[in-house]
């Protein structure tokens, strides 16, 4: 049985998923294990992001991950509000694939 993977959105539209790709001390140690931690608009669901990614890099997505992390309160002078809300997606790619982060000048 093949599962068939469905998105709700066109190709045009996948583009606007990813945010950033974020590039800190634990998201570089998970590049070791072919994993890629990006930010995606909250509204994203797992295939969504695995289609997105997958149409942006060429590459095969084995496994999505996401989490929200919370909001952090911020103050300026009086005004107190919080920060955008953001969703997290952590990707694993198939064996042989990668995606440069950095490329060569």
């Amino acid at each position: 049985m093949t599962l068939k993977t469905t998105t709700r959105l066109d190709a045009r539209a996948l583009a606007d998923i990813v945010l950033r790709p974020i590039v800190t001390e634990k998201a570089t140690i998970q590049l070791e294990d072919n994993k890629y931690v990006f930010d995606v608009v909250p509204s994203a669901t797992k295939p969504d992001i695995k289609a997105a990614i997958e149409q942006l890099f060429s590459v095969k997505v084995v496994k999505v991950n996401t989490h929200n992390p919370p909001q952090k309160s911020r103050r300026i002078g009086k005004f107190a509000g919080r920060r955008a809300q953001r969703k997290r997606a952590i990707v694993t790619l198939a064996e042989g694939d990668s995606i440069v982060l950095f490329p060569e000048v």
